[in-house]
């Protein structure tokens, strides 16, 4: 017999669809630009009618289409990331996989509660980012510490994504990458690792594909439009609705309201 209680859960309403769309378009021009976007994402999928960890694994389906729009958009806009990427792979891929499986055996009410927290910080480095010029100014990493970065960002991106590409701009940018071509290598760095951490929430139920797959229609179109506005150099216009975004959804999630 079927289980009408489990197909109503899958069930996506109108409303819902418009904020996984909105939501989803304008995060996929947030990640392309610098990184946050899940800020936005995870909560609505939990708005939505997601646990907490379901969420998580669900947002990773419109990770993997938005970073793919966007890596091939900027490709076709003459930013060539890929002879950049391949140092930097290795260990993001590595502490993806840690990190997906780590998150994965959280309770939902406990990941979102984590997941609220961790909300606020990284707003605050998505509103005042490092000054990437200075940065590049600095000497080069060691091999090896460059290694532990990378694996360390790759943890946090298995396991929480939001804001890993903020992360990773702050890691290139201090490797001397220029801030274009570093967006562009870490769309290409968050779609491979992505596509190494999505399979551990499969396996483990933790993904829903109808608010899924909505969200990733929003996230492409959005990812697509991020890649332009990044080239043409502008980004200052989502700030204002990020930040108030954000706010709202954190609070939701730590129960404040």
């Amino acid at each position: 017999m079927v289980d009408t209680a489990t197909i109503a859960s899958h069930v996506v309403s109108g409303l819902d669809v418009v904020l996984l769309l909105g939501g989803g378009f304008l995060a996929g021009i947030i990640n392309t630009m610098a990184g946050g976007g899940s800020l936005l994402t995870v909560p609505l999928l939990v708005l939505a009618g997601a646990p907490g960890n379901v969420a998580n694994g669900s947002n990773r389906v419109g990770v993997l289409t938005g970073t793919f729009s966007a890596a091939t958009t900027f490709r076709r806009l003459g930013v060539a990331g890929f002879a950049g990427v391949g140092r930097i792979l290795g260990p993001a891929v590595a502490g993806s996989v840690v990190g997906s499986i780590a998150v994965s055996s959280l309770a939902d009410s406990t990941f979102e509660r984590a997941f609220g927290i961790v909300m606020i910080p990284i707003l605050f480095l998505s509103l005042k980012r490092p000054d990437t010029a200075k940065l590049a100014q600095r000497p080069p990493w060691a091999p090896w510490v460059t290694t532990l970065v990378f694996f360390g960002i790759g943890v946090y991106g298995g396991a929480f994504q939001a804001g890993v590409g903020l992360m990773l701009i702050v890691a290139l940018s201090r490797s001397g990458v220029d801030l274009v071509l570093a967006n562009h290598i870490k769309v290409i760095t968050v779609f491979v690792f992505t596509a190494f951490a999505l399979p551990v929430f499969i396996l483990n139920h933790q993904v829903r594909w109808a608010p899924a797959l909505v969200l990733a229609g929003g996230l492409a179109v959005g990812s697509f439009t991020g890649a332009h506005i990044t080239v043409a150099g502008g980004e200052k216009v989502v700030r204002p609705v990020l930040v108030v975004a954000v706010v709202v959804l954190a609070g939701r999630l730590l129960g404040l309201y």
